[in-house]
């Protein structure tokens, strides 16, 4: 089980020194939303600023673009130090060309999925990806609500990871709490991205052991057969 901190709740005035405490908390990854204001109603932050983080801390860079023309990103986030780069299935046709283009760059290809598009979206390209972020909320704004109604999706991808004998890990974003991170865990989920409730905590390191203690007393692996058997587990 992975928790990933999202750089988009800390405090921006300290984005170094943020990156720092999330490299010490005891997280593996750091989630780094990436908006142009055009995919979504926001506007984050580039690559300089990746650049500028990577010297600073270990921790794996999942950098997650929420963005209509990622094609012109993907060198430069590459070069900055990405080490996973997901894109939305929303881009349609320019999906298999992307996830190709990362291939290339030598990082991990990410598959982002939004709330109202249908998960058999993405079943296409589960071979091709390293990760499946199933989007909680509607992307654009941290401090959201979690979309409950987005849990059978997690069920599914962990079904047809199982099924189709594939590795890719199953990563949630949007609305994750401590409550929400183990229902997501008990739906299949392995892969947590949190903002609020980690950043805005007093301590962020207990705040990542709690939640790791939480998601850790499930098994992906079975996750969905136990779910068969009891089905409130993903309600």
């Amino acid at each position: 089980m992975i928790i990933a901190p999202s750089l988009l709740a800390s405090d921006h005035t300290r984005f170094g020194r943020e990156a720092e405490r999330a490299g010490r908390s005891g997280a593996e990854w750091l989630h780094l939303d990436i908006m142009d204001g055009h995919f979504v109603p926001n506007i984050s932050f580039g690559p300089e600023v990746v650049r500028s983080l990577r010297p600073l801390t270990k921790l794996f860079f999942d950098v997650h673009l929420m963005c209509s023309k990622p094609d012109i990103l993907l060198e430069p986030f590459a070069k900055a130090g990405s080490d996973q780069i997901t894109i939305h299935v929303e881009l349609g046709e320019a999906v298999i060309p992307l996830i190709w283009k990362i291939k290339s760059l030598g990082k991990k290809v990410g598959l982002a999925v939004n709330p109202p598009t249908p998960i058999a979206q993405v079943q296409p390209y589960l071979p091709l990806i390293d990760c499946l972020l199933v989007m909680t909320v509607n992307p654009g704004f941290g401090g959201q609500s979690f979309i409950y109604e987005t849990l059978p999706k997690v069920q599914q991808a962990n079904i047809w990871r199982r099924e189709l004998n594939l590795r890719y890990r199953v990563e949630v974003d949007g609305g994750i709490n401590h409550q929400t991170a183990g229902e997501c865990a008990a739906a299949g989920a392995d892969t947590f991205v949190s903002g609020t409730t980690l950043f805005k905590a007093p301590n962020l390191r207990a705040a990542v052991r709690k939640m790791q203690k939480v998601v850790n007393q499930y098994d992906p692996a079975l996750a969905d057969l136990a779910i068969e058997k009891n089905p409130q587990l993903a309600l």
